[in-house]
């Protein structure tokens, strides 16, 4: 069977809504494809060794003026690729080693649950403000994020919504999303928040107990601080948002699980993690080969462009056995959904916490939404992935309401 060359772009919006038969084609001819602009990784062994070993790197060789490929923007973009290349997920040893040691208290076990309380306040207030014809991305997946992280950096509550229009508007330049104006919206709001978070950094007072704070007396360069904010704020909201809209859209259609996880609540933490493993929010991740090498038994020349598909290797049956069904009495087993190796998602237990709280106020706090007619819009996206839009129509849940 022969199949056109790979490519993450120009998706049909049935294929977005459902990408896995697309990687199982792929995948079942082999594990690692030569795409349209990359190498391609779909089989889960391939993917791990791509995001673990140390000869794939995230920046890749630079060019005559010393600006690396790896840098999704273009050069005349200059506050943004400022921006992006001091973002966490752009580094490499020693630079990232160094950052991630230093931000990693704050995303502990510790950290994470002396902030629950918040964290589901915060939740069951947003979806309280729900009634009528509500948007369930725009009203409580994409909001309930930005306040928690933000939270974590110690930014005004008054600011929150200006933070997510600009997050949003950034994060659409580094994306598979197209349009002219993608890289002028986001050079826009990459302005807006360098000013932003320069201005909150020089505010600090020492002994302030936030991430803002924590950084400014490492100390890091105002240039790192504004890149890291940035990218806490970017990473720590589009992913939960992705994640909850798209649980919810699985929950329902299957409300057999609902019923367990209303009835078991216990089975809450093993239910994310396999919601993350069956659709995860991020599909994608990119490495550079930094020297010829052999994945999947393809020969991989240096400085090439190597995609893993976290989405297709959270699939794969070799891993994992009856892959596309939901099974959330599932053995714990490493899903990818956060990366592996030094990459590992620095917030993952922050996104834990998260969505386990979210989906317990889901289940609880919205009467009907799982009976309610709905509409489904996904975002032209395949790296960071989930609907724009989730439409209920609410106006008589309160009707057989669960107990």
């Amino acid at each position: 069977m022969t199949l056109p060359r790979f490519s993450l772009k120009s998706w049909s919006a049935e294929d977005i809504s459902d990408p896995y038969p697309v990687y199982q084609r792929y995948r079942e001819i082999q594990s690692v494809h030569e795409g349209a602009d990359a190498i391609y990784v779909f089989g889960y062994d391939d993917v791990v060794k791509v995001l673990s070993d140390r000869n794939f790197g995230r920046v890749a060789r630079s060019t005559e003026d010393g600006v690396p490929l790896s840098l999704p923007v273009p050069p005349e973009f200059v506050t943004l690729r400022s921006v992006v290349e001091n973002w966490l997920v752009f580094l490499d040893p020693p630079e990232h080693t160094r950052l991630r040691s230093s931000l990693q208290k704050e995303f502990s076990a510790g950290v994470v649950t002396a902030l629950r309380p918040r964290i589901d306040r915060i939740a069951r207030d947003l979806l309280s403000r729900l009634a009528g014809q509500a948007d369930l991305v725009g009203g409580f997946a994409a909001p309930f994020p930005i306040m928690v992280i933000c939270e974590l950096l110690g930014v005004p509550a008054q600011d929150h919504q200006r933070l997510r229009d600009l997050a949003v508007a950034l994060q659409g330049a580094s994306t598979t999303r197209t349009g002219e104006s993608r890289h002028i919206d986001a050079e826009g709001a990459a302005r807006e928040l360098t000013d932003y978070f320069r201005d909150q950094a020089e505010r600090r007072r020492p002994g302030a107990d936030d991430l803002i704070a924590l950084m400014a007396g490492i100390p890091l360069s105002t240039e790192r601080i504004v890149g890291t904010c940035v990218h806490l704020l970017t990473a720590g909201h589009e992913t939960t948002t992705n994640s909850l809209a798209k649980a919810a859209l699985i929950l329902r259609a299957h409300p057999e699980l609902i019923a367990d996880l209303r009835d078991y609540p216990d089975l809450v933490p093993t239910a994310v993690e396999e919601l993350l493993r069956y659709d995860p929010p991020v599909q994608a991740v990119t490495r550079w080969a930094r020297e010829d090498t052999v994945v999947g038994g393809t020969s991989i020349p240096a400085d090439s462009r190597v995609i893993a598909l976290l989405g297709s290797a959270n699939r794969d049956p070799s891993r994992f056995s009856r892959p596309d069904v939901v099974d959330v009495h599932r053995p714990a087993e490493r899903q990818l959904a956060f990366g592996i190796g030094i990459h590992y998602c620095l917030g993952a237990t922050l996104a834990r916490a998260e969505l386990e709280i979210g989906l317990r106020a889901l289940l609880d706090g919205l009467p009907g939404w799982e009976r309610a007619a709905h509409h489904v819009e996904y975002a032209a996206d395949m790296v960071f992935h989930g609907p724009a839009r989730l439409l209920l129509d609410l106006t008589d849940s309160l009707e057989g309401t669960h107990p």
